[in-house]
């Protein structure tokens, strides 16, 4: 038996909030009277803030129980809308919140905090509030970009993971990005270079990555392509003489062959085209080198406060001893070792840690100790090894540690745990298994890192009672 198609409807909704995709929400009941028996239909409209009255054209509407859809028309403005952002269209993808006032945004983010921590039973009295930015644009030192199939050079559309924005600018990135951004997609057209088609398999530039470093200044560009360099000998050749000649500050543009259908941003070889193979830079005082697969704070400014903070929750003194689970190239770790006795960093890929060892030596600290390993089995050699710390510190990715990280890190028992998050959800979710412990939430501080998003991290302290 075929279903019934309904045709297209056009409806004008008021969005009731912006959920954790960024999507604008609303809830749609049809009349009874149009056959639908009060069906009621969940609509997602993209580039939205609550309040707003819009216009949305639903195919089969009738037929469906959700939708993500564009809207056709902006009918009122919620009062929370920036109308000095063009609406409706994106100038880059990835900040669904960029049409929100900023003080808007911060209410927002801080909301969502209150809300996972009340779901999952937990006083959200205890959420300070939140630290945003005094400039929230152009925040990024890392903009990582994909070539699309027609041209483009951008982020993928929302929602839509095939789709790629040819990024015009960006209100997360440094002009300095954006410039390097129009340099390879006008080099890319002069040798009509196809972008890498992920249906068919085909292709040769696949994506692009840029750091640049607020401290030092700076600059890394690295392609990724399925082919090698010499492949196309004269192309490469003039890349490096248009970005070596335009850009003064430009010490490592690299070309990363990878021909694996795969999408993840990786690489079966690397060719250094110009300079070497990292930048260097710094945070909280502290030099660090960077390569292309380094994780390494986005948002340096932020990034900084994070630290302060996690230091001042804690209260490190030198005769602590500190252990920093998920510790990577030590970006947490180096500050919290400066001020204690010890530090002990357990991270399970093998890269960060021997960064992280090769920064704690080239910042003068001979107080560290690395392990490579993943965390629950860290954590059980490291006390047979290392001993107990007074306080452990935590920086999980953000789908959070997990339920078998956090008990085994509540069997450890340190005195004080410093968890650092970027994701109220996983953040909620994972302190529930620390209260058969009789660990106690003190205070969460939220913290924007990332402005424009839906993202929002915060640090937590929680103390084991005696």
């Amino acid at each position: 038996m075929e279903k019934t198609v309904y045709p297209t409807e056009i409806l004008d909704v008021t969005i009731e909030k912006i959920n954790s995709k960024g999507y604008g929400y609303t809830r749609y009941i049809h009349p009874p009277d149009k056959g639908s028996n009060g069906k009621h239909l969940n609509i997602n409209v993209k580039n939205v803030v609550p309040g707003d009255v819009v216009r949305v054209a639903v195919e089969n509407a009738k037929g469906r129980n959700k939708v993500v859809v564009d809207y056709d028309e902006l009918l009122k403005a919620g009062s929370t809308r920036n109308l000095k952002i063009p609406t409706h269209k994106a100038v880059s993808g990835g900040t669904p919140l960029q049409y929100m006032y900023y003080d808007n945004q911060l209410v927002y983010k801080m909301d969502t905090v209150k809300e996972y921590l009340e779901g999952a039973g937990f006083d959200s009295s205890f959420v300070q509030p939140i630290i945003g930015m005094d400039d929230p644009n152009r925040y990024r030192n890392k903009m990582e970009l994909t070539f699309g199939t027609n041209g483009e050079l951008g982020m993928h559309q929302q929602g839509n993971h095939r789709q790629v924005i040819d990024l015009e600018d960006s209100i997360l990135a440094p002009k300095v990005l954006v410039d390097v951004k129009h340099v390879i997609s006008q080099w890319q057209k002069d040798y009509q270079l196809p972008g890498y088609n992920k249906t068919s398999q085909s292709g040769l530039l696949r994506n692009l990555l840029m750091r640049t470093s607020f401290a030092t200044g700076e600059l890394m560009v690295v392609l990724y392509a399925t082919k090698a360099p010499s492949e196309l000998q004269e192309a490469t050749n003039d890349l490096v003489e248009r970005l070596t000649s335009q850009f003064d500050n430009l010490v490592s543009l690299q070309w990363a062959e990878y021909a694996a259908a795969g999408e993840r941003v990786q690489a079966d070889r690397i060719h250094v085209l110009h300079g070497r193979d990292y930048i260097n830079d710094e945070l909280n005082g502290f030099k660090y080198r960077i390569w292309p697969d380094t994780f390494f704070q986005a948002n340096p400014v932020q990034a900084e406060k994070l630290v302060e903070l996690a230091l001042e929750m804690a209260d490190v003194h030198s005769n602590m001893r500190v252990l920093d689970l998920f510790c990577g190239v030590g970006t947490f770790s180096l500050p919290f070792a400066k001020r204690s006795r010890e530090l002990a960093g357990i991270e399970i890929v093998e890269n960060s840690i021997l960064s992280a060892r090769r920064n704690a030596t080239e910042n003068g600290l001979d107080n560290t100790y690395f392990m490579t390993n993943d965390a629950r089995i860290g954590l059980k050699e490291l006390k047979e090894t290392w001993g107990s710390p007074d306080l452990l510190v935590l920086n999980p990715p953000r789908n959070g540690a997990g339920g078998k990280v956090m008990r085994s890190i509540g069997r450890f028992g340190t005195d004080k745990i410093i968890y650092i998050s970027c994701s109220p959800k996983s953040l909620a979710e994972d302190l529930v298994w620390l209260k058969a412990f009789g660990y106690e939430l003190v205070t969460v501080q939220p913290v924007d890192q990332f402005p424009h998003t839906t993202h929002v991290e915060a640090v937590t302290l929680l103390v084991k009672e005696r």
